[in-house]
């Protein structure tokens, strides 16, 4: 019995260590993409240390944004670049794909998610936008409620409380 924790404690451990080699692989590439998990209609900012840190202008393409230009960077041997995603993007992955010279060419993908909601959400119980005449009266049934709640229960006998 002791043995049977011991093999799955262990292979607990050597389950989350295998968990962490793709993120630790994700932080060795040479390509930063910002924001990771954009939405249609922002701005995506691609930062690149794999040209020749002499480099001083690089090209982009993405797959939904086009392409776009890198130059140089607030660091020195970074490459800046930034295009837009369009409005009518859909969820899923997108490809960056970078050149600079000397023949360099580097590929990353990001996540495209879906548009953010944007307001109240009409939940079928009236317009969203309350003036607050419906919340002050639920709240004033939640506390009708809740002293006739107390009410019953300290005018029952003391043998008959549950």
């Amino acid at each position: 019995m002791r043995y049977t924790h011991l093999g799955a404690g262990i292979g607990l451990a050597l389950g989350a260590l295998g968990l962490q080699i793709p993120a630790a692989a994700a932080e060795d590439s040479d390509v930063s993409i910002d924001p990771w998990n954009a939405a249609p209609g922002s701005t995506v900012t691609v930062s690149t240390r794999a040209c020749d840190p002499d480099a001083d202008y690089g090209k982009g393409r993405s797959e939904l944004g086009g392409d776009f230009h890198l130059f140089q960077g607030d660091e020195e041997g970074v490459l800046t670049g930034e295009f837009q995603i369009p409005e009518d993007a859909r969820p899923g992955s997108d490809t960056v794909t970078l050149k600079c010279p000397p023949l360099t060419k580097v590929t990353e993908t990001y996540q495209v998610t879906g548009r953010s909601p944007n307001g109240s959400v009409d939940a079928g119980f009236g317009p969203a936008e309350d003036n607050g005449v419906g919340l002050a009266l639920g709240g004033g049934l939640l506390v009708t409620a809740a002293a006739g709640g107390l009410v019953r229960m300290y005018r029952r006998p003391d043998d008959n409380r549950a």
